[in-house]
């Protein structure tokens, strides 16, 4: 996030990498815990799309398109999630910061 002059304001990387010790079904587990606390949330539920995006990334980079997958359709699902339910500055916020 460093590199997009972006302060994180969750521990939401380090919750996600946790959960890849685990496997997949952790890593469900977070996504699933983290989207019921913090959906609805400007700045954190950006943060989610924003980690969610950046692991797809960084594991298609190791070359782990199973992981990488995985990560692309979380979020593919809260993204779509997010351009259906948030409106108005909500959604301004989020598509200024992920763009």
């Amino acid at each position: 996030m460093k590199l997009l002059d972006y302060e994180c304001k969750t521990t939401f990387w380090n919750d996600f990498s946790m959960a890849e010790l685990f496997g997949k079904e952790a890593i469900r587990d977070t996504y699933k815990r983290v989207r019921a606390e913090w959906e609805r949330d400007q700045v954190y539920g950006t943060e989610l799309s924003m980690v969610l995006n950046h692991k797809c990334w960084y594991w298609y980079e190791e070359q782990n398109t199973k992981l990488s997958q995985f990560y692309a359709e979380l979020w593919e699902e809260y993204h779509g999630w997010v351009l259906e339910n948030w409106e108005g500055e909500d959604l301004v916020y989020y598509l200024r910061v992920v763009d």
